[in-house]
């Protein structure tokens, strides 16, 4: 699975770093860095989303406060 972080400045005045650092945190407390791959990207072109992340191509607007649920439902359910 491939997880991509927008580390534009749009998106890092929006805390992509914060939304970075709490995604490496989640993927190695579960133990399933061999399984994810997360990347940093430059604008994908929908700055008013907020921080844009990417899970396998699919679009998501994720915000500082809801890194862990979405985590959980986006990353985690698929790939336990």
């Amino acid at each position: 699975m491939k997880v991509t972080v927008c580390i534009g400045s749009s998106c890092h005045i929006k805390g992509s770093r914060q939304v970075v650092e709490q995604l490496q945190y989640l993927i190695n407390e579960n133990n399933i860095g061999d399984k994810v791959e997360l990347a940093g990207t430059f604008c994908m072109g929908e700055c008013q989303q907020g921080v844009c992340v990417t899970v396998d191509e699919e679009f998501h607007s994720v915000t500082p406060d809801s890194v862990k649920e979405f985590f959980e439902k986006n990353i985690l359910s698929k790939v336990k």
